[in-house]
């Protein structure tokens, strides 16, 4: 996004969503091609969905929003999300604009390197196997590079090697190999890494072969953000110790700490499902990493410092900007055109800010009113919307009475005392 370009839209949810729409368009982010997909409510054409899973007999929507007010590393960013809960696009543009106030968010991410696992089971003597693989080193990460030439002459391929021996009682191993994947996921590449080493180093272990396959523990392409937000932004400083006293919770007991990750993941889910990344291996790096330490912990934590709070999260994050559903659907095509990230390392600090501030929203109701509350009203919200419905489909055909418009900005009252976020 050019940097003439800000996030920060005021009353942008107090506008119908045509005026919405347009003012997205006015901001030269998209092409012709993105602006006429959204123009025509957004969706997946069967004849694609068909080819990109089976058995398919319809396709199945989501609300797609933009979550204003971001900035991270110094670049305004708009973050589309598709989600079907309607507090999470509301929250996350509600926090940004509290860490707006104190500079954004900061980030970097680690090169894009994915893990490819080999397993070997029944290796006679583990140690001495483990040694001789060692040894080759260099011809097994030549003979996964020579599996992804593509890759290689584009910049990626085989980095590293690690032999781990699982158990030298049953004779298990298994080999990391460790692989730049440029600007995609990565998943199929590791894998064909995975299939194209297995036999040599079957060969050099004398084990019976097992899985070869990639790992989503990427502990070699983490994330780490942080931010910080004052007092007066989050509404003084007893909800701002109260954000702290629920932080150090998290940290203390796993059972709050699967919540309090569940609140950061919110966020970063909806904008991973709107960017078409696999957010399945995304929540099961996250939640593993969570607990490599033996205990299961928070992913972000929030600190006091004088006059305000500190917010820091670390994660691992496989995301790409080119393969998978970039190449065949409209959608994540122009939602990447709208987040903007020059690469899959940018796209990873994006995502993962949008969890932190996902987090601390999440904290702050709950240091404040209450999440229940929250959560009453929106349910409100969403009975009201529904009551709605069921009046349009119960109106007369000549269209007498009132008839429920949302795509006019006419709301029921409950949705429009919802929070806006802006």
């Amino acid at each position: 996004m050019s940097q003439k370009v800000s996030s920060r839209i005021s009353g942008f949810y107090k506008r119908c969503l045509e005026e919405r729409l347009r003012t997205i368009e006015a901001l030269g982010l998209l092409d012709e091609e993105a602006i006429a997909h959204l123009a025509r409510g957004g969706g997946l054409p069967t004849a694609v969905a068909d080819r990109m899973c089976e058995n398919v007999i319809a396709t199945h929507a989501l609300p797609l929003g933009v979550a204003l007010n971001f900035r991270v590393n110094q670049r305004d960013v708009l973050v589309p999300m598709a989600v079907e809960e309607p507090s999470v696009i509301a929250a996350a543009s509600n926090a940004a604009r509290m860490v707006r106030l104190s500079g954004g968010f900061t980030g970097e991410a680690d090169p894009p390197i994915m893990t490819a696992q080999v397993q070997l089971d029944d290796v006679p003597d583990v140690e001495e196997a483990a040694a001789r693989l060692a040894a080759s080193r260099a011809s097994l990460l030549a003979a996964g590079d020579a599996a992804i030439p593509r890759m290689v002459a584009r910049g990626g391929g085989c980095r590293d090697l690690e032999v781990r021996v699982l158990s030298a009682e049953l004779g298990v191993l298994v080999v990391h190999l460790y692989v730049e994947v440029g600007d995609a996921m990565g998943a199929n590449l590791v894998d064909t890494v995975a299939e194209a080493v297995a036999p040599l180093v079957q060969r050099i272990t004398g084990g019976t072969l097992g899985l070869r396959i990639l790992s989503n523990l990427t502990v070699r392409r983490l994330v780490r953000v942080t931010a910080s937000v004052s007092d007066d932004a989050v509404g003084g400083a007893e909800v701002a110790v109260g954000i702290a006293r629920a932080s150090r919770f998290a940290e203390l007991d796993p059972y709050r700490a699967a919540t309090h990750n569940k609140g950061f993941m919110n966020g970063l889910d909806a904008a991973a499902v709107a960017l078409g990344q696999d957010f399945r291996a995304i929540e099961a790096g996250a939640h593993a990493y969570a607990a490599m330490s033996g205990r299961y912990r928070p992913i972000s934590a929030w600190e006091r410092v004088p006059g305000g709070l500190a917010g820091r999260a670390e994660l691992p994050l496989a995301v790409g900007t080119v393969g998978g559903s970039t190449e065949v659907h409209a959608g994540v095509r122009a939602a990447l055109q709208l987040v903007g990230a020059r690469s899959a390392r940018e796209l990873a600090v994006v995502l993962a800010s949008v969890g932190l501030a996902s987090n601390l929203a999440a904290l702050r109701a709950l240091a404040s009113e209450g999440i229940q509350r929250g959560h009453m009203r929106l349910h409100e919200r969403k009975r009201a919307l529904s009551a709605a419905a069921s009046d349009e489909a119960a109106a007369p055909s000549s269209g007498e009475g009132k008839r429920f418009a949302p795509e006019r900005g006419e709301l029921p009252r409950a949705a429009q005392q919802a929070e806006g976020g802006t």
